[in-house]
């Protein structure tokens, strides 16, 4: 497999990130070695946060997060999907499936021996965290999700459909066409080249190009058994687990309920909905999600 990697000048004076980044080494099943960054903030010894992303975006979707978690005593860990930040990106779209991408996040927590974790989840971020979840439900002390899901070949909606059948044919990811429409807050330039740095080129895209099609909404996706194994053993988790959801969400609406119908850990939880947030809701209300944060690991 065939790796590139985005250089650190890509990531030089960015507006409102300056975190250290962190590396880990992971094998792939083929004996590829995979680097994988994240953001390791707060006192090590404070109780671990993990904060997983979604497609497009990678670490500094959680900019404005992160300091008030490490405030607090946390230790806040965002990472970077593969193909994704600072982390390696595979070439080829091909290289991309959903059995590899559960692997190498599970591969990257047992790597670090992850315990203990607040897993914070959305959007694909969602999907990822939730298959380690079920997998490796001694290392999680709670959950929360947030604008996500496991789909099993339920259909997904209108807007899934077309976004499928769009990012089908285009050779590059649609930056400017689609990310305002994830948030309610304006889109500056500044954060647009922030979340565009990681590709300096095209050919960086793959993973991003390639997540749309690893959506499990139709029958014939492969990804489907794997995701209603993952759903049956998420049905057995029965530590804290809450929702948190955007009102203006138009990716993932009802998932929430979904959720709350389908894992045990979500009864009785306070679960949240933002009214004004959009998809990426760690965008339009960061101060609102980390305070549900740590709100939820004080009950």
């Amino acid at each position: 497999m065939r790796l590139l990697r985005t250089p650190d000048s890509s990531f030089a004076n960015l507006e409102g990130y300056d975190f250290a980044p962190h590396y880990t080494e992971i094998a792939d099943a083929d004996g590829t070695v995979i680097r994988i960054h994240h953001v390791d903030e707060g006192p090590r010894d404070g109780p671990p946060v993990l904060l997983m992303h979604g497609n497009p975006t990678w670490a500094y979707l959680y900019r404005r997060m992160i300091p008030i978690l490490a405030a607090a005593g946390c230790r806040v860990m965002a990472v970077d999907l593969v193909g994704c930040g600072r982390s390696d990106k595979p070439a080829e779209k091909s290289d991309y499936t959903l059995a590899r991408h559960y692997d190498w996040i599970g591969r990257w927590m047992a790597a670090l021996d992850l315990k203990g974790l607040t897993l914070f989840c959305q959007d694909w971020g969602g999907t990822i965290g939730l298959a380690q979840v079920a997998n490796m439900p001694e290392r999680f002390d709670r959950v929360i999700a947030c604008n996500t899901g496991v789909p099993a070949g339920e259909g997904g909606n209108e807007m899934l459909r077309n976004w499928l059948a769009m990012m089908a044919v285009l050779p590059e990811f649609p930056f400017d066409a689609v990310m305002q429409g994830g948030m309610t807050v304006p889109l500056t330039p500044a954060m647009m080249a922030a979340y565009k740095a990681p590709f300096p080129e095209p050919a960086y895209q793959a993973g991003i190009v390639a997540f749309p099609q690893l959506i499990a909404i139709f029958e014939d996706n492969p990804g489907v058994p794997l995701n209603r194994e993952i759903r049956e053993k998420l049905k057995r988790f029965n530590k804290p687990f809450l929702t948190v959801w955007g009102g203006k969400d138009v990716v993932t609406p009802g998932g929430d309920r979904r959720l709350q119908r389908e894992i045990p850990g979500t009864a009785g939880q306070p679960h949240l909905h933002l009214p004004e947030a959009g998809h990426f809701l760690q965008e339009d209300a960061p101060e609102e999600a980390a305070r549900a944060i740590l709100s939820f690991m004080g009950r």
